[in-house]
């Protein structure tokens, strides 16, 4: 399998799970224990907060951890918005994950106000719409740093400018781009931001999200005292180690990661247009994760043809919704008409893809493509 599906999950390398074992073996002690080995786990925990925060630019107790990038969401939404009874708008954009825009929704359906900031045709949000939505009413405004789809990069800090502005909190869900591009949380000015360990090579199950010290938030679950009150439950102590220990590696290897991937996005993308006269691009291709092309290939249907290159392993859009041939929400948001939605492939690069994946990749989706147009 040449495998191109990382902006759906990440293998657990050999590091990380190496870090973990012990945890699963041998100190499987609860990190809320008084007893040595309790001590022992919470310090472990304590540890990979640390990690966390190093390798997003903030404090250890700024890092709350939780089961996955979804339930940071929803902790950042619903923490903020049960905090806080004085506002009650909220600001989003219409290329958010689903686990931003349902729980909006959800809230939009109440007391709340909701308001969903357009993008351009590369997935950009529009800049003059934000200035005009985000408003002294504005409890929170909500926007992803890097496109799962499309990969397009967002101005997240100048969004969290206009939103400090008016007096409001700003969100971002990093999941897609913690471990892929240099996120700090002073540099883009955020109150929260969400992780996912399992897309930047940590095991599903967990994830974390950091809230600035000062920062109103309430839990929106209930129980007993875990992450200082705010999530309760007991530590999933081998997920988060193997968290930490991810974050790490992605801090040490992250200047030449960016580099290699963004090289042979690049290829992979001179190859296939060379092979598939027509071929569509989609998202901003200068301010894009490096590991990231989305293609439409024309007058052909994407599953059809990842089915036939069965060696690539790649979606057809958010990997929650490829099995289906609904049409794509954000491609829909950019302006993409639903016939070249039809052929559109995400294609999302790892740290270990290498110049022989691309190269076999290409010529793999070339003739799925040339055996679907010519019948």
């Amino acid at each position: 399998m040449i495998y191109l599906d990382h902006n759906s999950t990440t293998p657990i390398v050999p590091e990380v799970l190496e870090a973990m074992i012990p945890f699963m073996t041998e100190h499987q002690a609860n990190a809320a224990s008084a007893h040595p080995g309790g001590v022992r786990a919470r310090e472990a925990v304590d540890h990979a907060r640390g990690q966390v925060a190093d390798l997003i630019g903030g404090t250890a107790e700024e890092i709350l951890f939780t089961s996955s990038g979804t339930e940071s969401n929803n902790l950042a939404i619903h923490g903020i918005t049960a905090s806080s009874a004085d506002r009650s708008h909220l600001v989003t954009t219409s290329v958010e994950h689903a686990a931003i825009l349902k729980p909006c929704r959800r809230l939009a359906e109440g007391d709340y106000d909701l308001d969903v900031i357009p993008v351009d045709e590369v997935g950009r949000l529009d800049m003059s719409q934000a200035q005009q939505r985000i408003t002294d009413r504005t409890l929170l405004v909500s926007v992803m740093h890097a496109n799962n789809e499309v990969g397009t990069i967002q101005p997240v800090a100048e969004v969290a400018r206009l939103a400090h502005a008016h007096g409001a909190f700003m969100h971002c869900d990093a999941a897609q781009s913690v471990g892929k591009l240099a996120v700090n949380v002073d540099a883009l000015e955020v109150d929260l931001l969400s992780v996912a360990g399992h897309k930047l090579y940590a095991p599903k199950g967990v994830g974390a999200l950091f809230v600035r010290k000062g920062t109103p938030l309430a839990p929106f679950m209930l129980g007993a005292n875990h992450e200082g009150g705010f999530r309760p439950g007991t530590q999933n102590v081998p997920g988060i180690v193997g968290m930490g220990a991810a974050c790490a590696i992605a801090k040490s290897k992250l200047e030449k990661s960016v580099a290699q991937m963004a090289s042979l996005r690049d290829e992979l993308h001179a190859r296939l247009a060379q092979g598939v006269p027509g071929l569509r691009r989609f998202g901003d291709p200068d301010l894009s994760l490096p590991n990231t092309l989305n293609v439409g290939f024309p007058d052909a249907h994407g599953r059809t043809l990842l089915q036939a290159a069965e060696r690539v392993a790649a979606s057809t859009g958010a990997a929650c919704h490829s099995h289906s041939d609904v049409p794509s929400t954000v491609l829909t948001a950019m302006g993409v008409p639903t016939e070249h939605q039809l052929g559109m492939v995400r294609l999302s690069l790892g740290r270990h893809t290498t110049h022989a994946h691309i190269k076999e990749a290409a010529e793999l989706l070339i003739i799925a493509w040339g055996q679907q147009v010519n019948g």
